[in-house]
């Protein structure tokens, strides 16, 4: 995780609100998302996590999709996006989602009972998210298999989520500095 370290230790650090967010191509496509980045963050996550136990990816939108998109395609898995406009489909599954900066609903289509789900984000901070779609496979009847994000933030209250998750990287912001430590 070599570049993924580097770039992190360079991204800058913004206040929303009293929450120290990094801006960084992972996690806001600012200011770019260099192929070999993506490519590095795919390697890492078939070697963290049992891919091929997988029919499916399921990520959030919209800071999930290039990672998805990149597992896709090297692991040849399929992926859905937890959406944040309903499609009104018959199957569709809503869940309420909030993170340490925002609230909604997330919409869940392509998943179906009995699917096999690889759960993706980008970080891991509140667990507002990664919970959110993982109430909605459970209520699909579907199984969360694995549950990886490429970094997970650390905070004074560290994120409630009642299942194991995976991590890249971990990364803790200090005097308005990214510290990174790989898992």
């Amino acid at each position: 995780m070599e570049r993924l370290t580097e770039s992190l230790q360079e991204a800058p650090v913004v206040d929303r609100e009293g929450y120290d967010y990094f801006v960084h191509p992972v996690t806001d496509c600012l200011p770019q998302v260099d192929p070999e980045l993506l490519e590095e963050i795919a390697a890492g996550i078939e070697s963290a996590v049992d891919v091929e136990s997988v029919d499916k990816v399921l990520t959030a939108e919209a800071m999930g999709i290039h990672h998805a998109t990149a597992l896709t395609l090297s692991s040849r898995v399929p992926f859905v996006v937890a959406r944040k406009r309903s499609y009104g489909f018959e199957d569709e599954v809503a869940v309420h989602q909030r993170t340490g900066y925002d609230e909604g609903e997330l919409y869940v289509n392509g998943v179906h009972e009995g699917d096999r789900v690889l759960l993706l984000d980008d970080v891991l901070a509140t667990g507002g998210t990664l919970a959110a779609m993982h109430e909605a496979i459970e209520s699909i009847g579907a199984e969360v298999v694995e549950v990886v994000v490429v970094i997970r933030k650390h905070l004074d209250e560290p994120a409630d989520v009642p299942f194991e998750v995976t991590s890249l990287v971990d990364v803790e912001v200090v005097d308005g500095q990214v510290v990174v430590e790989e898992s």
